[in-house]
C-alpha cells in the first residue's frame, strides 16, 4: 500500500474540525447542521459512538455533508484492528480515522491495508489512516509515570516516524510537536492538532495547547477545536470568529 493511493472526498474548505463531544443524537445532529457553512468538518469520538453507534455516526454526517472524521483510536492486536477498520469503512464513509501508533507497526500496517482494500471493493475513495502520538491530556510527568522514555515530544516523534514507515497518512499530535514533525516527516505528511483553544477560551483539560493560528503556522494541517465553539451561545459565531483570526 503507498500514499500516493487517492485519498479525498470532500477537501475541507477550511482547517477547523469540530469535536461534536456529546451523548446525545440531536443535540450533534442541531450542532452539525449550524456549523455546516462554519468550519471544515466534524469529529465524532467515543462518546458519541459508544451511545449510538454506526447509525447516529452516519445521521449526523447526514445533517451538514461535511467531511467526518471518526476518531475511535483503534489499539489491539493488528488482525482485531484490521477488522474493526473494515466494519468502520463497510458501513460508513468517512474522510479520516484513527488508530493508537503505539499498537505498533504491524497493526498500522494491517488498519492501513483493511481500509484501503476494503474501500476498493465498495467502490469509493479510501479514508485517511492517522496515528495517535500521545494525547494532549499528556505532559512530561504524565509519560514518565507510564514508563515511557524520555520527553512526551520524544516520544511523539518516535510513534509518528512509525506511522510514517507502517503507511498512515498522518498523525495527531500537539501542536507543539507540529513544526519538528513538518521537519522530520516532510509537506504531504498530515498533521492533526488537537490541543487548540483560542485565547478567549478555557483550555479545560488539555495541557498542551496552542491557538488555532499558532497550530497552524507550526505546520499543522487540521486543528480539533470542540468546547470553544459547541459551549458557545452562537456555535456558528464563535467558529467564524476563529476562522476570521486564522485568516488575520
Amino acid at each position: 500500500m503507498t500514499r500516493a493511493m487517492k485519498t479525498s472526498h470532500i477537501t475541507p474548505r477550511n482547517p477547523i474540525f469540530c469535536a461534536l463531544d456529546t451523548q446525545d443524537r440531536d443535540q450533534a445532529t442541531s450542532w452539525a447542521a449550524r456549523l455546516t457553512d462554519s468550519i471544515g468538518g466534524i469529529k465524532l469520538g467515543l462518546e458519541f459512538f459508544n451511545a449510538n453507534g454506526p447509525k447516529g455516526v452516519a445521521d449526523v454526517a447526514r445533517a451538514c455533508a461535511l467531511p467526518l472524521f471518526l476518531d475511535l483510536k483503534l489499539h489491539d492486536i493488528p488482525n482485531t484492528v484490521a477488522g474493526a477498520t473494515k466494519a468502520i469503512v463497510n458501513h460508513l464513509t468517512p474522510y479520516m480515522i484513527n488508530v493508537h501508533a503505539a499498537g505498533g507497526g504491524a497493526m498500522m500496517t494491517a488498519a492501513a491495508k483493511a481500509a484501503a482494500d476494503t474501500a476498493a471493493a465498495r467502490g469509493i475513495i479510501r479514508p485517511l489512516v492517522i496515528g495517535v502520538t500521545i494525547l494532549t491530556s499528556l505532559n512530561d510527568q504524565d509519560v514518565a509515570e507510564i514508563g515511557m522514555s524520555g520527553t512526551a515530544s520524544d516520544q511523539v516523534r518516535r510513534l509518528a516516524a512509525l506511522a510514517q514507515k507502517s503507511g498512515l497518512d498522518g498523525v495527531v499530535c500537539s501542536p507543539h510537536e507540529a513544526a519538528m514533525l513538518r521537519q522530520d516527516l516532510g509537506p504531504d505528511f498530515k498533521l492533526i492538532t488537537p490541543g487548540v483553544r483560542p485565547h478567549w477560551a478555557s483550555a479545560n483539560d488539555q495541557k498542551r495547547v496552542m491557538t488555532p493560528g499558532e497550530a497552524i503556522a507550526q505546520g499543522a494541517d487540521y486543528v480539533v477545536i470542540g468546547r470553544p465553539i459547541t459551549h458557545a451561545e452562537d456555535q456558528a459565531a464563535a467558529a467564524k470568529r476563529i476562522v476570521t483570526e486564522l485568516a488575520a
